[in-house]
């Protein structure tokens, strides 16, 4: 690799942190606006105009809360799981293609930091890794109830992470590629999979919201069985990196959907535009779409009730797994029968 080109990559990746990092962050915010807006309040309004300050008030907080380790933990992995849960939770943004590419003092710029053809596998890999920062954090605390947290968690994700993995088959196989530019490529102007794959997408979508920990999946956090779940016994910027992984998560999942199931950075019209304008606009596009699913997410944890433990297990092992596979297989029969198979 050049060093101009490897010292592309690294803007690229500093922007991408910061970006993430700061929407990860006023993700927070916007939260707290929207559950006002539901349940008729005023929310966030005194840290700064409109309270827009209020993100760095708690960023503060956390900075300046104690930070203690429990006498009966397990010191180094008690320190260890919030950050494999931050690590993970980034990493998957970094195969994600954000538009075409972008031309600056003549050298083209690739809006995405790995161009890798197994992309999805990437991401897949990781979200399975992101599992042992919740699990390692839940038992090296020594707590009984985050020690249960982190095997409700772990059991959930693993579960929800099959139905999640036959439905990305079905998007691969109608692509014929694992890489992610070559997804949203397959998927030029409104040609997206979502028209085509509906019930994969919902199934994706419910999957998403069970890995990250959302409601009405929220099982591994509920505070009324489990106090706070695998991070109770966390404080300081411990704590805030296993709430930061939460919501690095919504923006990334929304972002995975937009591209495996809306286009991502596509839209309608845009074999009008061309060079820069068209990546401006396609970057417009796919955070467009990564905002309106975040927004989503945010608002089924503010209007439906958390699923008993045995209802979300069985939600998963015989309703959304069993649906997946029947979608799998028809859509292998048709991609069979479309390129001439049975002749």
């Amino acid at each position: 690799m050049e060093t101009s080109e490897l010292i592309e990559k690294l803007i690229l990746i500093v922007t991408l942190f910061a970006v993430t990092l700061g929407i990860a962050a006023y993700a927070t915010y916007f939260e707290r606006k929207v559950a006002a807006w539901f349940q008729d309040r005023i929310g966030p309004d005194r840290a700064g105009p409109f309270g827009i300050l209020q993100p760095l008030a708690d960023g503060g907080k956390l900075f300046f809360k104690e930070d203690f380790i429990p006498d009966a933990a397990e010191k180094w992995l008690f320190i260890l799981g919030p950050g494999i849960a931050m690590f993970t939770a980034l990493m998957t943004g970094s195969v994600i293609p954000w538009s075409t590419n972008l031309t600056l003092f003549g050298q083209d710029i690739a809006l995405q930091v790995a161009d890798v053809n197994i992309g999805i596998l990437f991401i897949m890999g990781f979200l399975s890794i992101g599992v042992y920062g919740i699990m390692i954090g839940g038992w090296a605390s020594n707590n009984k109830y985050s020690l249960f947290s982190a095997v409700r968690a772990s059991s959930q994700m693993i579960s929800y992470e099959l139905a999640m993995g036959i439905c990305v088959i079905v998007v691969v196989m109608m692509t014929g590629s694992l890489g992610l530019r070559e997804i949203v490529d397959a998927q030029h102007g409104m040609n997206w999979n979502v028209f085509y794959q509906p019930v994969a997408f919902v199934v994706f979508f419910i999957c998403a919201l069970a890995e990250t920990n959302r409601a009405p999946f929220d099982l591994p956090e509920c505070e009324s069985e489990l106090i706070g779940g695998y991070h109770t016994e966390y404080g300081s910027m411990k704590m805030g990196f296993y709430l930061f992984a939460e919501y690095v998560s919504l923006f990334i999942s929304s972002a995975v959907i937009s591209t495996l199931f809306f286009g991502g950075y596509n839209f309608p019209g845009m074999d009008n535009f061309e060079g820069n304008t068209l990546a401006i606009l396609g970057v417009v596009a796919m955070f467009t779409k990564t905002f309106i699913f975040v927004f989503i997410f945010m608002w089924i944890r503010w209007t439906l009730p958390r699923f008993r433990f045995d209802q979300l297990m069985h939600l998963g092992w015989k309703s959304l797994i069993p649906i997946s596979l029947i979608n799998l297989l028809i859509t292998g029969l048709v991609i069979a029968f479309n390129e001439g198979w049975f002749k």
